[in-house]
């Protein structure tokens, strides 16, 4: 098969390239002339070059192809613009299944996230038919990953075949720009001072996440979601996880979900005042929730995952260390110092 792969110099996007090349597909990448190619040495690919919003691009970049994995967005939804934002992740859609259906490409895999699922209130795992239900103002990257959505099951009523992937938070090696990686460096270098909230995360490993998306490109269900994730933690238990394989101190500094509100609004307040930080007030307020998903349907239709978590924040924090990202600081080693290590 030949695959375009958009995003493909990202985190999940690479792995997926470097995927399909093990598996013997020839693939294309689109990029800008820009974009740093280093997460994609050494595997076999050809370059389209272009943009997500320019729509001849797109169609010279889907000629051709059997496959496109639609997995370009704009990610970094603390720090990106909400318009920029809702312009590459929805129109970028529209005008890729556009390009992708005029050159008869014969299937399309789009990566969504399980942002755009729903939360379920009593805090037990959601599947893929909950329906994104969090406030939009203050979720503006699940919600505009939900209306990515609607215009590919919109495509799937014209009769393309599209089929939807919703990854948990992605960790492995690669994270170049340290979206998921963050829970790593910072418990590395903060250890016990790291706070621990009552609720939990999903997680799951970027390989098994390039893994499933073939696997949906070659047995998935058009129109069907499919929640990408290994295990649902308390993040009690994955900061402790992490702390151990890290080597650093457990997080031990608990803060009461009735605070995270003040807490959620003072970080607004700072943001609103310039200054950035590596979280928002939107992801506090969800501190207290066990934002967690059923995966029985990807494991069912689409296989089981292969790297455990462990493994998985292993060779996160090897790759870091061997990159640079890990450097020591006075107030690590203050940590270090004071917890006796």
């Amino acid at each position: 098969m030949k695959a375009l792969v958009t995003g493909g110099t990202g985190f999940v996007g690479s792995h997926v390239v470097r995927a399909l090349a093990e598996q013997g597909h020839e693939t294309r990448v689109l990029h800008r002339s820009s974009s740093k190619l280093d997460a994609l040495d050494g595997v076999p690919f050809e370059s389209a070059l272009g943009d997500m919003l320019d729509l001849d691009a797109l169609r010279r970049a889907t000629e051709g192809c059997d496959w496109v994995f639609h997995v370009a967005a704009v990610a970094h939804y603390w720090r990106a613009d909400p318009k920029q934002m809702f312009e590459a992740n929805v129109e970028g859609t529209r005008r890729l299944l556009q390009a992708a259906h005029e050159n008869g490409v014969k299937r399309v895999v789009f990566t969504s996230s399980a942002a755009a699922v729903g939360v379920r209130a009593d805090g037990s795992p959601a599947d893929e038919s909950a329906a994104f239900n969090l406030p939009p103002s203050r979720f503006p990257y699940g919600y505009s990953k939900m209306m990515a959505e609607v215009v590919a099951l919109e495509a799937v009523e014209r009769g393309q075949e599209v089929v939807i992937v919703n990854p948990v938070v992605v960790m492995g090696p690669g994270d170049l720009n340290i979206i998921s990686g963050e829970f790593v460096l910072k418990i590395k270098r903060l250890g016990w001072l790291v706070p621990v909230t009552s609720g939990g995360v999903a997680v799951t490993d970027v390989r098994d996440v390039a893994r499933w998306h073939i696997a949906a490109a070659r047995q998935g269900q058009v129109g069907q979601r499919y929640i990408l994730g290994t295990e649902n933690y308390a993040y009690a238990y994955w900061f402790s996880l992490i702390a151990d394989v890290v080597g650093a101190p457990r997080p031990g500094f608990p803060v009461p979900s009735a605070l995270l509100p003040l807490v959620a609004d003072g970080i607004d307040l700072l943001r609103s005042a310039g200054i950035q930080l590596p979280i928002d007030g939107n992801q506090t307020r969800l501190g207290g929730q066990n934002i967690f998903f059923d995966f029985s349907k990807t494991w069912d239709e689409l296989g089981g995952p292969i790297i455990a978590m462990r493994q998985s924040v292993q060779d996160t924090y090897d790759w870091y260390v061997e990159h640079g990202y890990v450097k020591g600081d006075i107030l690590s080693r203050l940590v270090q110092l004071f917890s006796g290590r």
